[in-house]
């Protein structure tokens, strides 16, 4: 429902951010309380599967099933009001939008994403979706991804991934790959001039996954260019500047998928819930706030050292909810976070690494070995990956449906 006709002064958990995290919070605290006064400050009118745009570029999805209206996904009984976030108040227990209204709370939970920041790399904004320039992380130019790999028949594809953090880190080589396995199975691969173009010195954070996913490096010809980061790109000569450990380099292209730098978003980065890198300061575990004990933050847009994906923000978001009541009632936050994220790398059409890991890259598998094993490329991953996450998605995480995600409890001492 749509909160803008009559805003309450103070409820008991103001929600800033109707993203994937902000509305599993929402759903996850009805579930335990239905008598929670809840408001959720967002200010899209539609709410996109974002895990969904790696399979619009391959192919396989249409972009319009990975859409709907905000307002079909808001929880019966949460309050949503159609705005943004100005500026936030917490020894005053208020968050300000930006038409100058304010919203008290009892908790503030605090989910804003992470900003696509396309315009740091120069030239990019005015050739994004044409001349050859394309990105999943965008619903408007992720189906341009596949009708260039469709079409392209022969040159050079450059592939980017700028500094971290950015959410789904595995995102830029699943594009790669699955456009790979498209020229493979064309015939046009071996004329294709495949390059990708790392900002980081490794391929994949967590050891265990590198010699599974260097196959398939192998297997494409794939020519891997790390601390290399894209910084311009001119769209109308086909040309992309990277900066290197030597200076500077220039490279034609005939098709570059761009994966954009990221950041805090700007109201959250200039306020006193930051940290100096400008997500928002909460303890690792218990996601509450380092200095506002009924201030709690999740997703792409807390300081946690996770995999900034949907999968983190599916644990998380039980975790929020139950520290978040348990400090409502006056007692100390027990439920755990331990890092959890899920990367399932799409090596090929019909094949993912399950890549499941937590805080330190510790492997943290959902399912026995025997039913799928994280670091071997195979088609139950792929089901779970096409049929399962995205009804999971819209029937499950959303609704407050923790399957798989039940927290763990802290042990006392």
């Amino acid at each position: 429902m749509s909160g803008d006709a009559s805003r309450p002064d103070t409820v008991d958990v103001v929600i800033v951010g109707g993203g994937s995290a902000g509305l599993a919070v929402a759903a996850s605290l009805l579930e335990r309380d239905r008598g929670l006064e809840i408001v959720v400050v967002e200010p899209r009118e539609t709410h996109d599967y974002q895990p969904g745009w790696t399979m619009v570029g391959g192919g396989v999805f249409g972009v319009a099933d990975t859409r709907r209206p905000e307002a079909s996904v808001i929880p019966a009984g949460v309050r949503w009001i159609r705005g943004a976030v100005a500026s936030f108040q917490p020894d005053r227990d208020k968050v300000t939008l930006e038409d100058g209204s304010t919203i008290g709370y009892r908790a503030l939970v605090v989910a804003p994403g992470i900003a696509l920041d396309w315009a740091a790399i120069d030239g990019l904004a005015d050739t994004l979706g044409r001349n050859g320039v394309t990105s999943n992380y965008s619903y408007d130019t992720a189906p341009y991804t596949w009708e260039l790999v469709q079409n392209l028949k022969g040159g050079t594809a450059l592939f980017t991934q700028p500094p971290m953090p950015i959410k789904c880190a595995g995102a830029p080589q699943k594009a790669m790959y699955l456009s790979c396995d498209h020229w493979q199975r064309a015939g046009v691969l071996k004329d294709i001039d495949v390059r990708f173009h790392n900002a980081g010195a490794v391929l994949f954070g967590v050891k265990e996954f590198v010699p599974p996913l260097m196959e398939y490096v192998g297997r494409y010809g794939i020519d891997l260019q790390f601390e290399s980061t894209l910084i311009a790109v001119d769209g109308q000569a086909r040309t992309a500047t990277f900066r290197e450990k030597d200076g500077e380099v220039t490279r034609a292209f005939d098709m570059i998928h761009v994966t954009p730098p990221q950041k805090a978003p700007a109201f959250l980065a200039r306020s006193p819930l930051a940290n100096e890198a400008g997500y928002v300061d909460v303890d690792p575990a218990s996601l509450r706030h380092v200095r506002q004990a009924n201030v709690f933050g999740l997703g792409d847009g807390g300081s946690t050292p996770n995999a900034k994906t949907m999968a983190a923000a599916r644990k998380q978001a039980p975790v929020v909810a139950e520290n978040l009541l348990a400090v409502l009632d006056g007692k100390d936050p027990t439920a755990v976070y331990d890092g959890y994220g899920s990367c399932p790398l799409t090596v090929e059409r019909g094949k993912i690494l399950l890549a499941e890991f937590g805080y330190g890259g510790k492997l943290l598998p959902s399912f026995p070995s025997w039913i799928i094993e994280g670091t071997k490329p195979q088609r139950l991953s792929w089901l779970l990956k096409s049929e399962a996450l995205p009804w999971l998605y819209w029937n499950g995480m959303l609704k407050g449906r923790e399957w798989m995600a039940e927290p763990r409890q802290r042990e006392l001492a």
